[in-house]
């Protein structure tokens, strides 16, 4: 994988690509709030058709989840170690109406 610079940020950020599919990594997994919420919102902003961005992070993060539907699809797993992978798409009807100021998260 190979690092890259994402704006706003604050943790490593890799991509690779995987049969065609661009996939961006990052790890908030020893963070805590607000981080995972500001990576992730940084991190789905690189997303279009042909990328995924996968967020290895300590819990599922609820908060974010209803900030971004309207444009992402995504699916959690547990992975073995107890922490949890996050696989985001961008939807191909999204409504490109994430705020992604709105980083924050409120739990």
């Amino acid at each position: 994988m190979e690092k890259i610079e994402v704006t706003g940020a604050t943790v490593d950020f890799f991509k690779e690509v995987q049969d065609g599919l661009t996939v961006y990594q990052f790890d908030t997994s020893r963070c805590g709030p607000p981080e995972p919420m500001v990576n992730a919102m940084a991190g789905l902003q690189l997303l279009d058709a042909n990328s995924k961005l996968v967020m290895i992070n300590h819990k599922a993060p609820g908060g974010l989840f209803p900030k971004i539907e309207g444009d992402f699809d995504y699916e959690v797993s547990e992975m073995d170690d107890g922490r949890v992978k996050v696989e985001f798409r961008k939807k191909t009807d999204a409504s490109n109406t994430t705020d992604f100021t709105q980083n924050s998260c409120s739990g």
